[in-house]
């Protein structure tokens, strides 16, 4: 028995020394890892310690509030609040920034203006596992890193007598109930309940520290109550106190679940206090991490000065290579290297989100509020994945595969535990953020790579409530063939992405061999046609039958999400041949194409800070243009793919803080950089082709969990920065002749060769084998056209019927009846004197698009409207007569129908024609008080004869609070009982947004609709 132990034993140490030997000899890229870019600008990244898909995230919080402070941190901040244990990467919304510590000296001071400190960004730095920097304000050095659950704090109180650590559990997010507990002088946990984008977070914290503390004191609503171990409130603070402190170090371990579930995380993880050990460790996971993917090479070295402007940005700062102590400047590094900084700082943010949830024992907090337990995989958190499903989930889908399957498994428990695939989830609460059920295209195209080690059928039965519930216009998609944008807001993009996850459906049903619901599903997954104009080229929003009009392609409106018309029209990866056949044909898509990133046209509409990174009407900032600049690999000019590419990689990106031209979108933005620089991109989900372009290294090589390796080199990378077009390529050292990579040939290893040049090669371009994105079966017929230009009239108007298909025929009725092939064929323009509902239907080849439904209202002629201060042009509606065309709008204002007033009152006046009686009269006004939108304090009626004298006939207060934040409507409603031609109507303006609402201080909006006269 001993011998066997001792056998074991000796087994065990060879096999450590062998592994301790292969780290060493394996290549550092953690040293090509800079965790600052994407901290400036509107990247939303941060710089603090976190393992790879850690739980903890313990980073510096510099800012409280605003859009460039979602994840806590920016780099242009030089104050710091402290140190807290989760952050958001790349958002757009801010939550997190759990449990706040700070080191202090002297006086302990709860609140946050007094214990804050000033830095300085010579004395900064970060790389993976470890963030450092100085606090100015108590002469106190911090270093932070973290494993997988445990954030550890190093504070050096360098030689004070006294130094303190300050716990916040109200910092940041609105606090529903926290407390806080002394265990001895070594440890103290707690709990913090908080309502942000995740409106019910649970976190409970466990803290170690490696020396006593003196001395303590815990506070409710910065009281310190005195002899309390325990307190328990909303605004629940401590401060322990260190004699003669020197170094100490804080383990902290987080739980969703309790805090013995923390910790048992510190225990687990950090079963001592040695900070090295705990960077190294994480340091060696990291790189472990990063050497899935190896790179060599990039460009020639160029000279000094070509660096110098290349690599600094006016904040004076240097990426990691460049830096020495003390942040002073050494030898700067070449190109080749800066290029792998870049891509390897990008590969790292495609590995901090999403995070992991689940303690070390598998326990973790549901989406139903519940205790759960991961069996046989770990439960994550944070999937941004209207922006993941693009290029970040593709990537994981090669280099991480283990964790993919768990990402789908954690999917599927949503589901069980909520009946609802998640769209996008954190922490317990499914925030609905963005548009489309995305968590779809992840698992099939999973599904469609091998990753099957789940519960396809299941899956499939989830993926299937999720696009057939009644939520976000998917009853008016199923039903008419479109969400329509008198029914629902952002509905050119809701209308295209339900179909791209309806297109994944079929796919997985035909893997299942499912043929009836595969002729469903890829029905459904032609409905973009229904959005499409072939009038102009473009997706416009359908509305009243035809299309949303007034139409400004370049107009960012509430028609599609975070974009415009330009940006959307190529949303179609599912079938982009399709989109072509619809424009006229490759040259066609073509031209659209050129149009799209050359056009000096400029963005209009409402302001949109998400839509940046422009090149022309191309947006790199957001995700919807991701894959655009490949579609060019459809078309006649696969070159053109090459030199935007290439294009938007040098420009979009830099080794800087403000190197992501938008936000970082968990992984999203980086992703996209990875694999065009692998020269491989998927554009849709659930097929098997790779785009390919010019590789932007030398060498890549893909380490593959199957122990097979994919080399991809490119040897013109060397040579010159400008060798970017393709001139041939090899796939184990045989000609290749396509122009797409089958992912089979991916996964089973290979070497694959992409030779360069400077110089367009079209002859190759057009012998190469284009890939496939095309929908065949089941095909459908686009739903017909109603327009006239108007959806009230008081003359006589004329009513035109189209569709994209030139070879249907289309019939109407007018009578409110269901059309079929038996009634009226539409020949020529109809003209409308009275209400009426125009019915239409096209049919071609024995199928028939779906019923479309117009309605025209005649409106009164008595009255005429004038208005004193005109809307704003955002927020038109339909013009000057919206406000008297008998049509109200719904609480949802993002419909339309709604003007917009800011900066000053609403005005206008009414006239009858002549004396009237008028018995009363009412003004219609929505708040939606999150978007700024606040009723009217009050709304006064003024009379008069003549036009010139008027008198105050009534004034009407709003009966509801501004602090009511469920979009509502409310009509002011003021009894006449007089004659009069002249009404003269008065809204009052709220005035600014309140203190305690995040945009305090701006002007708010009147919403106005109808005006009614009785």
């Amino acid at each position: 028995m001993r011998l066997i132990v001792r056998g074991v034993v000796i087994v065990l140490a060879l096999f450590a020394v062998f592994n301790a030997s292969a780290q060493k000899k394996k290549k550092d890229l953690t040293q090509f890892v800079d965790p600052f870019i994407g901290t400036g600008g509107h990247g939303h990244t941060y710089p603090g310690a976190v393992a790879p898909f850690g739980m903890v995230q313990l980073s510096p919080d510099t800012r409280l509030e605003g859009w460039d402070g979602a994840s806590g941190y920016h780099y242009t901040d030089t104050v710091v609040y402290g140190f807290s244990h989760t952050h958001l990467s790349g958002t757009g919304i801010a939550d997190f920034c759990d449990v706040l510590f700070m080191p202090t000296t002297g006086e302990p001071q709860l609140k946050n203006t007094d214990y804050r400190s000033g830095f300085q960004k010579k004395n900064e730095t970060a790389s993976p596992g470890l963030y450092s920097t100085f606090l100015d304000k108590f002469n106190i050095g911090v270093e932070l890193t973290a494993t997988t659950r445990v954030g550890i704090h190093k504070y050096d109180y360098k030689d004070a007598k006294q130094g303190n650590i300050i716990i916040d559990l109200q910092h940041r997010d609105e606090v529903l109930d926290s407390w806080i507990e002394v265990i001895n002088d070594h440890e103290i946990r707690g709990f913090r309940r908080s309502k942000s984008w995740a409106t019910d977070q649970y976190l409970f914290f466990y803290a170690k520290f490696s020396k006593p503390f003196k001395s303590y004191g815990v506070a409710l609503n910065d009281q310190v109550q005195q002899g309390e171990k325990k307190v328990k409130g909303k605004n629940v603070k401590m401060y322990i106190q260190f004699d003669d402190p020197g170094v100490v170090i804080s383990k902290v371990g987080i739980s969703s679940v309790s805090a013995d579930g923390a910790l048992k995380n510190i225990d687990s993880e950090t079963p001592d206090f040695d900070f090295k050990k705990a960077v190294k460790s994480t340091k060696l996971a990291w790189n472990e991490e990063l050497s899935k993917i190896q790179v060599e090479g990039g460009a020639p070295a160029l000279s000094q000065q070509q660096e110098a402007n290349s690599v600094y940005n006016p904040y004076g700062y240097n990426p990691p290579l460049a830096r020495g102590k003390n942040g002073k400047k050494i030898e700067l590094p070449d190109y080749a290297k800066q290029k792998q900084i870049m891509f390897y700082s990008a590969l790292y943010h495609c590995m901090v989100a999403p995070s992991i949830y689940s303690d070390v024992d598998g326990q973790y907090r549901g989406m139903d509020q519940k205790i759960h337990t991961a069996k046989g995989f770990v439960y994550y958190t944070a999937f941004s994945l209207w922006d993941t499903y693009r290029a970040e989930n593709p990537l994981l889908n090669i280099i991480d595969r283990k964790r993919t399957l768990d990402f789908i498994k954690t999917f599927l428990a949503i589901y069980e535990q909520g009946g609802l695939l998640p769209i996008w989830p954190l922490a317990t609460t499914e925030t609905y953020c963005m548009v489309g059920n995305h968590s779809i295209p992840v698992i099939v195209d999973a599904y469609a790579k091998g990753i099957r080690d789940f519960d396809a059928e299941e899956a499939f039965k989830a993926m299937k409530a999720a696009v057939n519930r009644n939520q976000f216009g998917l009853d008016n998609y199923r039903a008419t063939g479109a969400v329509n944008a008198d029914v629902e807001h952002e509905s050119v993009a809701k209308t295209l992405d339900y179909a791209i996850d309806d297109w994944c459906i079929a796919q997985m049903a035909k893997m299942l061999n499912k043929p009836q619901e595969y002729a469903e599903y890829i029905k459904r997954a032609q409905y973009w046609k229904n959005v499409y104009n072939n009038k102009n080229g473009f997706m416009q929003a359908r509305d009243n039958g035809g299309w949303y009009t007034p139409f400004e392609p370049t107009e960012i409106n509430n028609n599609y999400t975070e974009g415009n018309a330009w940006q959307y029209s190529f949303l179609v990866p599912q079938d982009v041949e399709g989109l072509a056949n619809s424009l006229g044909g490759k040259q066609a898509l073509e031209t659209k194409l050129d149009e799209l990133f050359s056009t000096n046209a400029k963005l209009s509409g409402r302001q949109q800070d998400d839509v940046t990174g422009l090149i022309g009407q191309y947006a790199h900032g957001n995700e919807p243009s991701h894959h655009i600049a490949y579609l060019y690999n459809f078309t006649n000019s696969p070159n053109k793919t090459q030199y935007y590419v290439n294009k938007i990689l040098r420009e979009q990106y830099s080794a800087k803080p403000d190197g992501l031209s938008g936000n970082e979108d968990c992984g999203q933005m980086s992703a996209w950089y990875v694999m065009s620089s692998l020269g491989l991109y998927n554009i849709a989900p659930g097929q098997q082709q790779y785009q390919i372009t010019a590789p932007q290294f030398a060498k890549m090589v893909i380490n593959l969990e199957n122990g097979k390796k994919f080399l991809i080199s490119n040897p013109g990378a060397t040579v010159g920065r400008g060798n970017f077009y393709i001139q041939g390529m090899n796939f184990d050292k045989k000609p290749y002749n396509k122009l797409f990579l089958n992912y089979e040939d991916l996964a089973k290893g290979g070497d694959f060769e992409v030779f360069t040049g400077s110089l367009a090669n079209k002859l190759l371009m057009q012998e190469l084998e284009k890939p496939t994105s095309k929908i065949t079966d089941e095909m459908i017929v686009p739903n017909p056209y109603i327009t006239s230009g108007t959806k009230t009239f008081k003359n006589a108007i004329s009513v035109e019927i189209g569709c994209a298909n030139n070879a249907a025929n289309v019939y109407y009725t007018l009578d409110g009846s269901t059309p079929t092939a038996s009634s009226t064929q539409y020949s020529k323009p109809i003209s409308i004197l009275v209400n009426t509902v125009v019915k239409a239907i096209a049919i071609s080849n024995g199928k028939s698009s779906f019923v479309n439904v117009a309605k025209f209202t005649k409106i009164r002629g008595d009255i005429k409207l004038s208005l004193i201060n005109k809307y704003l042009p955002n927020y038109s509606a339909q013009g000057d007569e919206t406000l008297i065309n008998g049509v109200h709008g719904t609480a949802n204002w993002r419909l339309g129908n709604w003007q917009g007033y800011q900066g000053k009152d609403f005005e206008a006046i009414l006239d009858l024609g002549q004396l009237k009686p008028v018995k009363q009269v009412s003004f219609g006004a929505l708040q939606d008080t999150r978007s700024w939108i606040i009723f009217p304090s009050k709304v006064e009626y003024w009379l008069s004869d003549d036009g010139k004298n008027y008198k105050l006939a009534a004034t009407i207060n709003s009966k509801i609070d501004v602090k009511e934040l469920e979009p509502q409507t409310q009509e002011y409603t003021a009894p006449i009982n007089n004659k009069t031609r002249y009404i003269k109507v008065i809204a009052k303006q709220f005035g600014a947004l309140p203190e305690w609402h995040e945009s305090k201080g701006s002007p708010s909006y009147i919403f106005a609709d109808e005006i009614t006269v009785e």
